[in-house]
């Protein structure tokens, strides 16, 4: 959830550092900090607030370095005090940077505390930091002491550290939580993101589970959880500079909610130029993986899971298949049945959801081996533990709020269903052709639907002075209820509720009342008859109804009841076309407000803590 960005080189530093954590901001933080190796001496600065507060300070300070690392922090540990914030230093030798968290922080403590350390924050990291440096102490080299350090640790970490008693290295370590090498010339770098360094580099060597690294100006040695010399492969990163830029939009939410033509018409391109649906699109071992699946089980967490829910309809309906979608921070805990049959599916944008990592390790460790991941990222942890990848074709994400990452899990999800399908004899070829279709269609379908701004806005301003709000849907467009109430909730702080409109009735209609404001999704499909008798529940009760509509569905406006028609009814892929709309009361009710869209409060980008 935070972010680590370092560097060696023969240049100053600084600005890489600064630059660094400022296209780590997306990820949430709430203080950020760098320290620096300069002559005999390690310097640091941190700031609670954001990365701007410090570089300020950083300037004043009158920071110039070839060496030095640099954090942004989402508390855990600790309250947001610039005493807890990172980098930490032990003994004024040693600086680190951390992601993840330690679980077994507190006997640790005790024991260096017994050594005669004396610690200044309330964070587990601080614990890392003394137990490197007590190595230290022992004789061991920067990198031995890692090495011998990360032993005694339990829980999950990105480590970056340097001393200024060997300002010619810096060492990083890597469990659970994503850490990246990047090579330059005569200067190599650290990074939890390549989009940290990207303006820097493209050539990256993504760490491993158990990992360590040493990095100096001429080179770079990787070692495996045995201390043993490793060579890993190194990639060139196809993120883009403009990618990270807003260019002219007032926020990487909005860019990204207009994005989704182009993302979603990429990731539909792969699907086209393999055929149709082929069960090739997974993998060059998918059909014989899939060719005896008996049921499917889907993980994710957040706006992925809702993206698994709608799937479940689309897999039972296509494929014949029972399909379960369970939480991933949930499902690991629990005693599952596995089945060698069953179909684990993870979803996730960043690859790196610790949740969804540690959710997939359980379920292999039940002997099921059939595993199938969605993801946005290229080379993270999940797809590289996963027998089978669809990568969708989102770019980068840097709102905190997902949209075409969500949008084009559900084409990914789609393609799922109709090619586990065809397996089965349920699509046959004129099913198939009539789907692809549909495809093609989806990306000019969106647009229309982004065409509706306008209108959505000026509903926004009728959201913004209210305190609650219940978003109602069914069938497959439940789901997108949930993530409509999901996304309110996440960028306005209006607290939002997702329900199955025939679930009113059973306790939600006691919430209906003149201030609750009730968004309906009701395109013309085969349950608009039963969500109409829905809405004249809520009418009933005095509450002010909000319907997005299709074009084609026979709903007009009346005292209370205001309708937005999104494009003609797209039959089967509806869902992604009504997310459009949701998402866009969510921005513009947030605008409204005057909230940090890109960067809600309390929320991080990528989750790699439980």
């Amino acid at each position: 959830m935070c972010g680590i960005v370092g560097a060696i080189a023969q240049r100053d530093v600084v600005p890489v550092l600064v630059e660094g954590l400022k296209r780590l901001e997306y990820r949430g933080y709430d203080s950020a900090g760098i320290a620096v190796v300069v002559g005999n001496d390690v310097r640091r600065v941190r700031r609670t607030g954001r990365v701007a507060e410090m570089e300020a300070a950083a300037q004043a300070e009158g920071f110039d370095a070839h060496l030095g690392i640099g954090h942004t922090r989402w508390a855990t540990h600790g309250g947001v005090t610039e005493s807890n914030a990172h980098p930490h230093i032990s003994h004024g030798e040693l600086a680190l940077v951390h992601n993840g968290i330690i679980e077994n922080h507190e006997a640790q403590r005790q024991r260096l505390q017994a050594l005669g350390y004396v610690f200044e924050s309330q964070t587990d990291t601080e614990v890392v930091a003394h137990l490197i440096h007590h190595h230290r102490a022992q004789g061991k080299s920067l990198l031995a002491a890692l090495q011998a350090a990360v032993k005694e640790l339990h829980g999950a970490y990105a480590l970056a550290v340097i001393d200024k008693r060997d300002p010619s290295r810096l060492v990083a370590a890597r469990m659970g939580c994503p850490l990246l090498i990047g090579l330059g010339e005569g200067e190599n770098f650290v990074a939890s993101d390549v989009s940290a360094i990207v303006s820097a580099t493209r050539r990256v060597i993504f760490l491993e589970e158990g990992d360590t690294a040493e990095l100096t100006r001429d080179g770079v040695q990787v070692f495996d959880a045995s201390d043993a010399p490793v060579a890993r492969e190194v990639h060139v990163s196809d993120v883009s500079l403009a990618s990270l830029e807003l260019g002219p939009y007032r926020h990487f939410m909005q860019k990204e909610i207009h994005e989704q033509p182009r993302a979603i018409g990429d990731t539909v391109e792969g699907i086209l130029d393999a055929g149709g649906f082929d069960a090739a699109l997974f993998g060059k071992d998918a059909a014989q993986l899939l060719a005896d699946v008996e049921s499917v089980q889907i993980l994710a967490c957040g706006t992925s899971y809702y993206a698994g829910l709608t799937a479940r309809y689309w897999i039972e309906a296509l494929a014949g298949l029972p399909c379960a979608v369970d939480i991933a921070s949930e499902y690991r805990y629990r005693s599952v049945v596995g089945n060698p049959k069953q179909l684990i599916v993870t979803i996730s944008q960043s690859g790196e959801t610790l949740d969804t990592m540690e959710a997939l390790k359980y379920a292999k460790a039940q002997g099921q081996d059939k595993t199938l991941s969605i993801c946005n990222v290229p080379e993270s942890a999940i797809p590289r533990a996963s027998r089978l990848v669809f990568l969708t074709r989102a770019g980068a994400e840097i709102g905190v709020a997902s949209t075409k990452a969500f949008t084009t899990q559900l084409v990914a999800l789609f393609a799922l269903a109709v090619t586990l399908g065809k397996l089965r004899g349920k699509v046959d070829g004129a099913r198939e052709a009539e789907l692809l279709e549909a495809l093609r269609h989806l990306p000019g379908s969106v647009q229309h639907a982004l065409n509706l701004e306008p209108q959505v806005a000026s509903w926004a301003e009728k959201f913004a002075p209210r305190q609650h709000a219940l978003f109602l849907g069914r069938g497959t467009h439940y789901p997108i209820a949930l993530e409509g109430a999901l996304k309110l909730k996440e960028i306005s702080y209006i607290h939002a509720e997702g329900y199955p409109a025939g679930e009113l009735k059973h306790g939600p209609l006691a919430l209906v009342d003149t201030q609750m404001p009730v968004v309906v999704i009701a395109p013309n499909d085969a349950l608009l008859e039963k969500v109409k008798s829905n809405i004249q529940e809520v009418r009933a009760r005095g509450g002010e109804m909000f319907v997005f509509a299709d074009a084609d569905s026979s709903f007009s406006e009346s005292e209370g009841v205001h309708v937005i028609r999104t494009p003609r009814h797209v039959g089967i892929l509806s869902p992604i076309v009504h997310a459009i709309p949701v998402q866009l009361l969510a921005y513009h009710t947030a605008l409204a407000r005057g909230t940090d869209v890109d960067k809600p409060r309390n929320l991080a980008k990528s989750v790699t803590v439980e």
